[in-house]
């Protein structure tokens, strides 16, 4: 059963925290959660965020796992459902687990190794060595290759797959990633910068800003499991790109306000 913790602190055996967002994916948590929780070392502890879902998501989640952490996402977008259980977190390490199953939770200890030999962010990569796809199409392995060039060279950083989401990192840089408060309420519109798709490209540029040490991990993308994709390949990649450009000009302010 998970406990309460302490601060967390970076050490050779940490507690881990993984993060489901999830909306509407009950029948892909009947088989996630278990995986997830059949995992040696054992993590601390499961949370799965959930976004307001009609199908009996959370129900379905405690009765598969009795001692998952179940919360509901204060606003709209996957970056609120990421940051609400950011905020509510009490491991040392932190995992990023995207719920439609295509993410394998037998590679969570080769996040963790990398983050314990050194690593600040434990970023996954579909095609670095040893890394794959069961799902990626050429269209979208195309545009991924066109954006990581584009962030490479905005933030110096050597990415190979900007547009994954099944990441890691210790839980005391969340001051870095200066999220959203999860408390704030919704804009009268839209969304607060970081609450949408964007969340994953925002995280990645800030910790490359803030010059912290990445390393990418292997990993082998599986297909969606139940369900279909929230994915739009040119809207998604079209907002990628704006972001990216928005935070290169944040990172530039910070850069001139420290000067």
């Amino acid at each position: 059963m998970p406990r309460p913790r302490a601060q967390p602190v970076r050490s050779r055996f940490p507690a881990v925290s993984v993060v489901v967002p999830t909306r509407n994916e009950a029948r892909n948590l009947e088989i996630i959660l278990p995986a997830i929780a059949a995992v040696r070392p054992a993590v601390h502890e499961i949370i799965v965020v959930d976004g307001n879902s009609t199908d009996g998501s959370i129900e379905v989640a405690k009765r598969v796992l009795p001692w998952v952490r179940t919360i509901t996402q204060t606003r709209k977008g996957k970056g609120n459902a990421m940051a609400c259980g950011f905020a509510a977190a009490t491991g040392d390490v932190i995992v990023m687990f995207d719920a439609d199953g295509s993410a394998d939770p037998a590679e969570i200890p080769s996040f963790v190794s990398a983050l314990v030999a050194g690593a600040d962010f434990a970023k996954g990569s579909r095609f670095t060595n040893g890394g794959g796809s069961d799902d990626i199409t050429l269209l979208r392995k195309t545009g991924n290759a066109g954006l990581n060039g584009v962030a490479n060279a905005l933030f110096g950083t050597a990415y190979t797959d900007l547009c994954y989401g099944y990441n890691a990192f210790w839980s005391d840089l969340l001051p870095v990633l200066e999220l959203p408060p999860v408390d704030a309420p919704p804009p009268p519109e839209g969304m607060l910068w970081g609450d949408g798709f964007e969340i994953e490209t925002v995280l990645n540029c800030r910790i490359a800003a803030a010059g912290l040490k990445i390393t990418e991990v292997p990993s082998i993308e599986r297909q969606r499991m139940f369900g279909e994709t929230n994915l739009r390949t040119f809207a998604d990649g079209s907002r990628v790109l704006r972001t990216l450009l928005a935070e290169h000009r944040r990172a530039d302010r910070r850069k001139s306000d420290r000067r």
